[in-house]
């Protein structure tokens, strides 16, 4: 039951859309536009940097409060287990971002969500995940890229940190939580095959923040039409 309530917090918190809520406030439908994908990425394409930072916070936030309101319910009386509940949370939240009823299930990829998952969940996850996604990006300038190996390495470094006892769980208990996130990690890599098909053609579209970027990257769709 708890872990049943821990899914239906989380995703209460996914359900608030905010890219598409900020879109809706400045007259458009975002999944109409760009990529149609209702996340950060393609709001700052379509509606600018400063757009895709409200979006990203926002998100990031969402599931950061799930996890909260999951510790503050579940911390004293489920101690041998909490961490676990706090994923049950954040995948609720994932999920009500990805696949939110109100909207025909059509949001977003649930990255933002999951960086909030990750600054959260326990302090060791956080310095990897900003490595991976900040490198990958900042080299690249795929945010596709980024978030893949983000999830790669949140999954690799939970089970090492759960294996070395950090989250203080049985076996049993950690097995869950590995199967959870690497149904998260699976889903991840699925919402985004196209943009694992465009790194390997090398066409995918890179995302810049300056102005000065952001022109490049037009010149860059034009000489690919």
């Amino acid at each position: 039951m708890e872990r049943i309530i821990c899914l239906v917090i989380g995703y209460v918190f996914g359900l608030f859309q905010t890219a598409y809520i900020y879109g809706k406030l400045h007259g458009i439908d975002i999944r109409n536009y760009g990529s149609g994908n209702a996340g950060t990425t393609n709001t700052m394409r379509v509606l600018g940097t400063k757009a895709g930072l409200l979006v990203l916070l926002g998100d990031i936030v969402k599931c950061i409060l799930a996890i909260v309101v999951t510790g503050v319910i579940f911390d004293k009386t489920h101690p041998d287990m909490v961490y676990l509940l706090k994923i049950y949370a954040a995948t609720g939240a994932i999920l009500g971002h990805n696949f939110p009823f109100y909207l025909h299930f059509k949001g977003g990829k649930g990255i933002a969500a999951t960086a909030g998952m990750i600054l959260s969940f326990h302090p060791y996850l956080i310095p990897m995940g900003v490595i991976l996604f900040f490198g990958a990006f900042f080299t690249t300038h795929y945010v596709s890229l980024g978030s893949l190996l983000v999830y790669a390495g949140f999954f690799i470094e939970l089970v090492v940190l759960g294996q070395m006892g950090i989250f203080g769980m049985s076996q049993e208990l950690l097995i869950e939580m590995y199967v959870i996130a690497g149904g998260l990690t699976v889903m991840a890599y699925y919402k985004h095959k196209e943009n694992i098909k465009r790194l390997l053609s090398g066409t995918e579209r890179k995302t810049y923040l300056s102005h000065k970027n952001k022109e490049n990257e037009k010149a860059q769709e034009t000489a690919q039409k």
